[in-house]
């Protein structure tokens, strides 16, 4: 099984020697890209004939695509699997308005579906039922009801835009700085909605306060400009396609329908656009998965002949450019850090930094003759880290102290990334660096103890499972952080002994009767989630058999427990990847504003990763098979 995993996962590569992968396809994507094209086509009555054919067939293709991918509830999920939700639906309802004949079947489940669970499909309705769903983050509220609004589906549009909130896109124009004090109503990364969507609804229903009303008026055209500088040359804010269909349909619905960001905005979802007519909804994750396969077959001694000398320095070279090395023009973040794709899209952020940190270190133990200057990219890379950890010790996605919505604040898989790629390279970095990641990772420790559940278990924030009451991943968070947790045994202040073994003995509750993990206990298990709950309880076996007997990390009977989870787990594995050929994705990624969305790497690089640990341990797994793979 394990051989078999990692020749798919090493076939994955691209031709230019790293790994690309591939995200599910979004119906929200879909929705919000057919919705920003029709408004563009319908207000450009000077398009070249050949452009306006090529837009109206993505136009009717996504359609297509949104009908055939409809659930049988007549809702629509983020994803082909997932279950049907508020947001999701009701977007790919305004995408099919005005629509007849062939939609009229799909029109009517989508609005009995939308009655039953919104309790009626009028604005004074529908309104409310966004704004429920996402509490006082305006995010991704404001934008479904922008969305609703220029579609017609809230009504006339005299009475329409009492329902779109005014979002303050004229704050756009002060400093960047103050951001985090002003406390705005919307996450870091959504500056450009803010931006455009505050404009839109400016300029369909201006505020009755004369001196707001000017403000806004004498702002505008900085605010754009604004807009225009932050865009990147790919025309994808974030490469991602709903956030660049909320700005584009928002500038066409404000009368802005020929600015330099509209259209460079619409050639992305021209060229983003899938085959099937569908659209993900990010252009990829190639940094983030390649980081994530390096650093699964760097746990197997075979790491150098697999990739061979020129395929790791090529790797090598390509994640060292992937760093950014100046100020980012979007989210003001200072250099050293990483995202999660290399196309000018991507922003630095505190997940995809420690996974090429971890890579580097990877690669720099298999390559004797490293370019000694890349502890000094890792080192710029972890002062990056340190510079955004909040006070609370934590550390958010993007931007430090913006911590009053979910996405900005801290958060334990993250902090617990940081904490393994802070660790890794702590000793071979200068004095004066080793003493600030000590009190860095002292202060994330205290953070994780606090964030720690009752039961042991830790809530991420990029993860769910939507079959979890509360579409939590208790299992990707808590295996995240023991790995971390292991890491800090030895070095640093630890979280007492009872804390970690309550987080281990959380993942051995979890365990379902087949061997699998799901996002919890009695939630149907998935590839992702037992490789990683394998990963982490194998990671747990090897660093017992290292501590003296003295200081043993795990009791006996949470050793023999925990070797027969393992066991049971890779069983599991082997007959759900069917020997390592086979690996169906699951829908547990959490986007921007809880999109779910499935990886089509994810179940292979967690389930090479798993392997490659537990093959460290095999004697003392399956000892009559030890010769085994």
């Amino acid at each position: 099984m394990r051989r078999n995993a990692q020749s798919s996962l090493l076939a994955a590569k691209n031709p230019k020697g790293y790994w690309e992968g591939e995200l599910s396809s979004s119906a929200l994507s879909t929705a919000t890209a057919v919705i920003a094209l029709e408004a563009f086509v319908r207000s450009r009555g000077d398009l070249a004939n050949h452009r306006r054919e090529t837009i109206t067939s993505l136009i009717e293709q996504g359609r297509q695509w949104l009908k055939t991918f409809q659930n049988k509830d007549g809702g629509w999920g983020d994803t082909v699997q997932s279950l049907s939700n508020i947001s999701t639906t009701l977007l790919c309802w305004g995408a099919l308005h005005q629509t007849r004949d062939e939609f009229d079947q799909t029109n009517h489940l989508a609005t009995a579906w939308i009655e039953k669970h919104a309790g009626g499909t009028t604005p004074e309705v529908l309104a409310p039922a966004i704004r429920r769903r996402y509490g006082k983050d305006q995010t991704f509220s404001v934008p479904i009801l922008t969305a609703l609004a220029l579609t017609g589906r809230l009504g006339e549009s005299s009475k329409a835009w009492n329902l779109v909130p005014q979002l303050p896109f004229e704050l756009a124009a002060c400093p960047k700085s103050w951001f985090a004090a002003m406390r705005l109503p919307v996450v870091s990364y959504a500056l450009p909605a803010l931006i455009a969507i505050g404009l839109v609804k400016h300029r369909k229903q201006p505020s009755w306060n004369p001196v707001g009303r000017t403000l806004r008026s004498l702002v505008t055209s900085q605010t754009l400009k604004v807009l225009q500088s932050i865009q990147p040359t790919t025309g994808g804010f974030l490469e991602a396609t709903p956030l660049t269909s909320f700005v584009s349909m928002s500038l066409i619905g404000a009368g802005e329908e020929t600015h330099p960001v509209v259209e460079n905005g619409v050639q992305f979802l021209i060229q983003s656009a899938r085959s099937d007519g569908s659209w993900p909804i990010d252009t990829h994750l190639a940094t983030w998965v390649s980081t994530l396969a390096i650093n699964a077959l760097s746990h197997s001694d075979e790491f150098a002949a697999h990739l061979g000398q020129s395929g790791i320095d090529a790797l090598e070279r390509w994640l060292i450019d992937q760093q950014y090395t100046t100020r980012h023009p979007y989210t003001d973040a200072a250099p050293g850090g990483w995202a999660w794709t290399p196309l000018s899209g991507g922003v630095p952020d505190a997940d995809d930094t420690p996974g090429a940190i971890l890579a580097l270190d990877a690669i720099t133990h298999q390559t004797p003759s490293h370019d000694p200057s890349i502890a000094k990219r890792a080192e710029a890379g972890i002062e990056w880290l340190i510079g955004l950890q909040n006070r609370d010790g934590g550390i958010p996605t993007f931007c430090r102290g913006w911590g009053t919505l979910p996405f900005d604040r801290s958060n334990p898989d993250i902090t617990a990334h940081a904490i393994r790629a802070m660790i890794a390279w702590q000793t071979r970095l200068p004095a004066s660096t080793q003493s600030k990641i000590d009190r860095s990772v002292r202060a994330a420790l205290q953070f994780l103890s606090k964030r720690q559940e009752p039961d042991g278990a830790w809530t991420p924030l990029w993860f769910g499972n939507q079959f979890a009451p509360d579409e939590s991943n208790r299992t990707y968070g808590t295996s995240r952080v023991l790995l971390a947790l292991l890491c800090t045994i030895g070095h640093h202040a630890e979280l007492p002994r009872t804390q970690f073994t309550a987080g281990l003995k959380w993942i051995l509750r979890s365990q379902n009767p087949d061997g699998g993990w799901g996002g919890q206990s009695d939630v149907p298990s998935s590839i992702e989630e037992t490789a990683l709950a394998i990963e982490s309880l194998t990671a747990c076996i090897s660093k017992h058999a290292l501590m003296l007997p003295n200081s043993k990390l795990l009791s006996d009977s949470d050793h023999a427990a925990t070797l027969s989870a393992i066991q049971s787990g890779l069983h599991w594995l082997l007959s759900a990847t069917r020997e390592g050929t086979d690996f169906p994705a699951s829908p547990i990624g959490f986007y921007f504003a809880k999109l779910w969305y499935f990886e089509k790497l994810y179940p292979l690089v967690y389930t090479v990763a798993a392997l490659n640990r537990a093959r460290s341990i095999s004697t003392m797994l399956f000892p009559e098979h030890s010769h085994q793979n």
